[in-house]
């Protein structure tokens, strides 16, 4: 697997550090460590990420908010990870989620998942496109 540029958003710092040296010892480069929504978002759009792990914790601050905006304006293929039973949340099918605590090997398969998901989305997109185009 590539180096992927990765955006960690997790409002617990030891877990940030955590996930930072998990990332790095997996071969990743983590271009920012954000706590909260706002400061996700502003991460997302300075540095392009190629991956996101993301906290999908309830609350202000949670995740699952700045993922959505973040979507909004391109997107980034991102694992949910959470320590929360996430009922009523709403998850899409494609959705890839790790529970806490997790193993790194856990991790590194999330991470193929969501790789794999995108790829698969933006060949969808792509034959969409050029069915539009040559009709």
């Amino acid at each position: 697997m590539k180096a992927l540029r990765t955006l960690v958003v997790e409002d617990d710092a030891i877990l940030c550090e955590l996930l930072a040296k998990t990332l790095e010892g997996l071969g990743h480069a983590v271009c920012a460590v954000e706590t909260n929504v706002a400061k996700a978002v502003a991460a997302a759009s300075h540095w392009r990420p190629d991956l996101m792990i993301v906290d999908a914790g309830p609350g202000e601050a949670s995740g699952l908010l700045a993922v959505k905006e973040i979507l909004r304006s391109r997107f980034v293929p991102h694992v949910f990870v959470t320590g929360n039973a996430l009922r009523g949340m709403p998850l899409g099918p494609d959705t890839v989620l790790i529970q806490k605590p997790f193993r790194v090997t856990d991790l590194e398969r999330a991470i193929q998942r969501a790789l794999a998901m995108a790829a698969a989305s933006n060949r969808v997109a792509v034959k969409r496109e050029e069915d539009r185009v040559l009709t």
